[in-house]
């Protein structure tokens, strides 16, 4: 991705000071700015593999100003569709790997450590040093990406599920129960 990246730049913005790190979420507290970032994105889940989210966020409020937005998308510790999709088909132990809170998942030849904090923990990890403003599900009732080869031959079923998650998916409960949700905090005061 960070190759993509700097291609991206060199077409587009060659003169742009623009500086790409590869780095362990884990160690954030090596970065050291010139100034405070206007803002962060965690995506892809990649929160939901750091063992000390509290420890993440400090090092995030220390690098982000004042006001500045921060957006986290996390896997949620029960997907509906998904444990749905995995008990019709019989395979209960998959079907409810999310609920114990951590789950080793194999990515390629490794093996990786999955953590699901609920929303209220995410919370928790991410006061005093900032308030969440909005939390929306993603995937509430769409299916997770790894079913999307099946949906597709059901345009019409797919294109109505897309309806209903963007209707539902602000909602409480519902927007905790889809396969990721996606929180808008704000760097405050402490």
């Amino acid at each position: 991705m960070i190759q993509m990246a700097r291609q991206r730049m060199q077409a587009e913005a060659p003169d742009a000071p623009i500086q790409f790190e590869l780095l362990h979420t884990e160690h954030l507290s090596k970065l050291r700015p010139g100034a405070l970032f206007d803002g962060a994105l965690a995506n892809f889940s990649g929160m939901n593999c750091v063992a000390d989210l509290d420890q993440t966020a400090r090092d995030l409020a220390s690098l982000v100003a004042m006001g500045a937005p921060v957006l986290v998308c996390l896997s949620t510790r029960f997907c509906l569709s998904e444990t749905l999709w995995f008990l019709l088909h019989g395979r209960v132990g998959t079907a409810f790997r999310r609920s114990s809170a951590i789950a080793t998942v194999k990515v390629g030849d490794f093996a990786v450590k999955v953590h699901y904090p609920t929303l209220k923990e995410v919370r928790k990890s991410f006061s005093p040093s900032f308030l969440m403003r909005s939390c929306m599900g993603i995937g509430v009732a769409v299916p997770p990406s790894y079913l999307e080869p099946i949906f597709r031959k059901y345009p019409r079923v797919l294109g109505l599920l897309r309806v209903l998650d963007r209707g539902i998916s602000r909602l409480p409960w519902f927007r905790t129960i889809g396969d990721h949700m996606l929180l808008h905090f704000e760097r405050v005061e402490r």
